[in-house]
């Protein structure tokens, strides 16, 4: 419960006398139950009238959490989980369920075997390490105020801060879509926050937010949670405070989704465990470890999630993980050359392919990002739907896809590494790279042009380009619980 609710309480159970007490010192409802003699003091509140109270929570129970049932989850990388059923609510709707039908690593499957795995279970499971995350930090720091609203909140965010992927993943957001609309300034972020409103109303889940104790702060607390801040005219990092949903005082929470400072969350940490297994690559990373010996701990006007300085070293591994599967895996160029052909057949079948969204109006694939009701049918089924068509006009796109299913592929013809960053340099990269080769080389009566050449520019770095994001976390030690510094490179 929080104040409200216990002051709801207080009101049907005949003590309204002691509201205004209650709602002054923002007792929440495990408050209410720790209460000892040394609080009844210094609330000025009599035994007797207290032992009133305790019998009239005895009969109609403390919180509603106690009468909550989850329900258990058999899930392959951790375990039997418990499900809040408000959480179960949004998995039982057909925004949640289109994540079944989305790779979570797009191509890679067309690679590697066993990247079968969905957005649809990775949600889950960044969900299930939100919430033991916050519930981590508050059995250690119980004077946080980390309520129950709080942390089904960022339960409800790591469930949905996916809904917003199009076909094959990221091929979509960083290939498809800045093709097909030059220019669109297009995140998969926001339209995670477009699909969640979209679910809420479509299934009219407003009612079942509100029985949980969600106001529409709350709702706006989850939306920055999954896009960060709603207002964004000053950058983030001149603003004091750009968030809403929450006060200043509990900056932490917007560390354990989405982390815009140091990128160490929970969603890494389930999609690194989670892609090692269906991989099969070695993860070196610990996040069970990481949980129990992260702490809140004020640094400047914020306070952030620090973790013991020995960690150090466990922290550099989860970074290397990441490294390790991005060279290895999310960009093996055979992925990257599968989801290369697979954007250019969607382009080609872009103006032909339509789906139905708000009020029965038909949008272009590239037009569904705009209309929730057309976007949620799109799925990695697209793919099949242009490879299994009749439709003429689809026999350019469907040709290149029967290409990839009989592995005949666009080849590699070489790579190398580059001195420095040339990320705008692409066309003359591309120039220099055609006037090398012999103009008679294609055998086919016809020079090579530019568009014969495909060139991916790719870096490999901690998450945060140029910047060490270790340089952002602070650390404590086992002596000073309270005090949080920088732990350099050089001294791991």
């Amino acid at each position: 419960w929080n104040p409200e609710d216990v002051a709801s309480f207080l009101d049907r159970s005949g003590h309204s006398d002691l509201i205004h007490i209650f709602k002054d010192n923002q007792v929440t409802g495990s408050d209410l139950a720790a209460i000892d003699d040394i609080k009844l003091k210094e609330y000025g509140i009599r035994f007797v009238t207290w032992f009133s109270l305790m019998i009239s929570m005895s009969d109609s129970a403390l919180t509603p959490s106690l009468q909550i049932l989850t329900m258990l989850f058999n899930d392959p990388i951790h375990g039997h989980i418990d499900v809040h059923p408000l959480c179960v609510k949004i998995i039982d709707t057909p925004q949640f369920q289109r994540l079944r039908n989305l790779k979570q690593l797009g191509g890679c499957y067309f690679v590697f075997p066993g990247a079968a795995h969905n957005r649809f279970e990775h949600s889950i499971g960044t969900s299930h390490l939100a919430g033991g995350l916050l519930k981590s930090i508050r059995k250690r720091q119980p004077g946080l105020g980390i309520t129950d609203v709080d942390v089904l909140c960022v339960k409800i965010a790591g469930l949905c801060h996916d809904l917003g992927h199009g076909p094959f993943s990221h091929m979509f957001d960083a290939g498809f879509i800045p093709a097909a609309r030059p220019g669109c300034d297009w995140k998969h972020e926001q339209a995670s926050v477009d699909m969640f409103n979209y679910l809420v109303d479509d299934n009219k889940l407003l009612e079942e937010f509100r029985r949980y104790g969600l106001s529409d702060k709350d709702m706006e607390f989850i939306q920055e949670l999954i896009a960060g801040p709603r207002n964004m005219e000053t950058p983030l990092k001149t603003q004091d405070w750009p968030y809403t949903g929450r006060s200043i005082e509990k900056s932490y929470l917007y560390e354990i989704v989405a982390n815009k400072r140091t990128g160490i969350d929970v969603d890494k940490w389930d999609y690194f465990a989670r892609d090692c297994h269906n991989l099969g690559i070695r993860n070196s990373f610990d996040h069970k470890r990481f949980m129990k010996l992260a702490r809140v701990i004020k640094v400047g006007k914020r306070q952030q999630i620090c973790i013991r300085d020995k960690e150090a070293g466990n922290i550099y591994d989860m970074f290397h993980t990441r490294t390790s599967l991005f060279k290895r895996a999310y960009q093996h160029k055979t992925a990257n050359i599968i989801e290369t052909m697979i954007t250019e057949a969607f382009l080609k079948a872009d103006k032909h392919l339509l789906f139905p969204g708000k009020n029965g109006k038909m949008l272009k694939m590239s037009e569904a990002i705009d209309d929730m009701v057309a976007y949620c049918k799109l799925s990695d089924h697209v793919f099949y739907q242009i490879l299994h068509s009749t439709d003429p006009q689809l026999q350019e796109a469907r040709r290149i896809l029967q290409c990839i299913e009989k592995r005949d592929l666009y080849k590699c013809v070489g790579q190398t590494i580059m001195k420095q960053r040339r990320d705008k340099e692409i066309p003359d990269i591309r120039k220099e790279i055609i006037d090398a080769i012999p103009p008679d080389i294609l055998a086919v009566g016809r020079a090579i042009d530019s568009d014969d050449v495909i060139i991916h520019l790719i870096s490999f770095d901690y998450g945060m380009k140029d910047r060490n994001p270790i340089d952002e976390l602070r650390f404590y030690t086992k002596d000073n619980l309270s005090e949080a510094f920088v732990f350099r490179k050089e001294q791991v």
